[in-house]
């Protein structure tokens, strides 16, 4: 049993005085939620005595962050903090996550057009990683409540009327953009100093999709208004996993269309189209079905019915990136040397000092997505490194995992050319992979990536510095450090340790 809250603006004890006056009536509450400003210009006399700790908050109460200047004293962490007992901040933007398996998602502040955004407010930065962070977890079906301040712009589509507030200019367009991602049961907004409760919204498009469950969106007008519009909103839920999947989705018979789809097409019409690229004169194909790989070039005809590969420019991350080049969050200090397309740094926490990774400056997700300028300098690196390795006595072992990782990572490992054989390796990671039930084939070594792998289809690919290179698509779960298990066996550079 849950209670949501619009703008308090500091009249703490209005809200809670309302609060206790509920929960003597219809017993007790497990959390209120406030969306809003939580503080107003008047706050500090009132909030001193709950701050002190002469005043306790009569329901663990959890809030959003300011959404002007002259609030933004009252919360030191960024990340969240508990503000006084029973008041808890809970940061700029993430998922916080109940004992119950409640999921709440949150976003503190107002849209801002500017990067960095001021300390009240959030970015397209802000709303992209608060998405990763949420639509990388497996099997994601949405989250159970979102709190926001602003209302999201176009709420109003398809629903019954908002009263005097006009959906289409109020609100933010970036709010539209997270309530469509990560779908919640319910969201609160507030800031417009009304009430107002859309008819519930689909997720899904009829006929078309899978059926998932609904949204509602409810907007909370301002504590102790003179209007007497609702500002204290209680509800029941049950966490979405803990839901049987046919009545989380059912359909209400009032359920509308999804407000937000329709200016999420006209946001995807608006990016530009890619270009083709000419396709190379000879290709080499390989049969995965087959244990056996032969290579056979395609003739004109089966080119003509291929489809054209298209020229990519690196997407962008959706959220904070440990790889590429331009995100604060690279560790510089690591990089070794820059190309034009790629880069070559030390692993953070390699097998061996000299274990080194080939990395494309921009954000590609694995090899088969690069465009064919970086390819060509990822091979260059390659025989660089397999000279300079060769002249140490060593022969180099690359792999990629592409598995439950955001930014493509060409681990490159050198191993004493007088310790194994190219073959002692190959049996290696072919004996572990049958221990483990991995089906890792060797495929010919004119044979591409790109010919055995589609774009977003998750693999593990290893290349020896000799053109040989074993494959195996991951279809259920996989290992994380299998590569890395494999090279660290006592078989190989007998690192167990590491």
């Amino acid at each position: 049993r849950r209670l949501a809250c619009g703008d308090v603006e500091g009249r703490l004890e209005a809200l809670f005085g309302r609060v206790r006056a509920i929960q003597g009536k219809s017993g007790r509450f497990d959390m209120l939620l406030c969306v809003g400003n939580f503080f107003g210009s008047t706050s500090e006399t009132e909030w001193a005595e709950y701050r002190t700790g002469a005043k306790k908050a009569p329901i663990p109460t959890y809030v959003l962050g300011a959404n002007d200047q002259e609030t933004v004293s009252y919360f030191p962490e960024v990340s969240g903090c508990e503000l006084a007992e029973n008041i808890t901040y809970l940061g700029r933007r993430g998922l916080y996550s109940g004992t119950s398996g409640l999921q709440i998602a949150y976003l503190s502040g107002t849209e801002s057009q500017d990067e960095p955004a001021p300390a009240y407010s959030f970015s397209a930065k802000d709303v992209a990683e608060l998405k990763t962070s949420l639509l990388s977890t497996p099997n994601f079906k949405g989250v159970d409540i979102l709190l926001t301040s602003p209302w999201p712009r176009d709420v109003g589509t398809f629903a019954n009327s908002a009263g005097e507030i006009d959906t289409k200019k109020c609100g933010s367009k970036l709010v539209s953009d997270v309530a469509a991602s990560l779908k919640p049961r319910y969201h609160f907004a507030a800031l417009e100093k009304a009430y107002y409760e859309r008819l519930p919204y689909r997720n899904h498009t009829v006929l078309q999709e899978t059926p998932q469950h609904v949204s509602r969106f409810i907007a909370l007008a301002d504590v102790g208004n003179t209007s007497k519009k609702k500002y204290l909103y209680a509800f029941s839920i049950v966490p979405m996993s803990l839901m049987d999947p046919a009545e989380l989705v059912k359909q209400p018979q009032d359920v509308t269309e999804n407000p937000y789809r329709k200016s999420r097409k006209e946001a995807q019409k608006t990016k530009a189209p890619l270009c083709a690229e000419e396709e190379p004169a000879c290709q080499f194909f390989f049969d995965l079905n087959k244990h056996q790989g032969k290579k056979r070039p395609s003739d004109e005809k089966e080119r003509g019915n291929s489809q054209p590969k298209q020229a990519k420019k690196p997407p962008q991350p959706t959220g904070p990136c440990w790889f590429c080049l331009a995100s604060p969050e690279v560790e510089k200090h690591l990089v070794v040397s820059i190309g034009t397309h790629c880069y070559l740094a030390l692993a953070k926490g390699g097998l061996l000092p000299d274990h080194v990774l080939i990395l494309p400056i921009g954000h590609y997700q694995s090899v088969v997505d690069l465009s064919s300028e970086v390819v060509e300098e990822v091979t260059k690196y390659k025989s660089a490194l397999k000279e300079f390795f060769r002249s140490k006595g060593k022969r180099y072992v690359l792999f990629e995992r592409n598995y439950k990782s955001q930014h493509l990572q060409l681990q490159v490992i050198p191993v004493p050319l007088d310790h194994c054989t190219s073959e002692d390796i190959k049996e290696s990671f072919i004996a572990q992979a049958q221990e483990q039930q991995i089906e890792l084939l060797e495929i010919p070594e004119h044979s591409d990536i790109t010919q055995v792998a589609q774009p977003g289809m998750p693999y593990f690919y290893v290349e020896l510095d000799t053109g040989e290179k074993l494959f195996h698509r991951i279809r259920g779960r996989f290992p994380l450090h299998f590569g890395r298990e494999v090279l660290a066996s006592e078989a190989l550079l007998a690192l167990p340790q590491r």
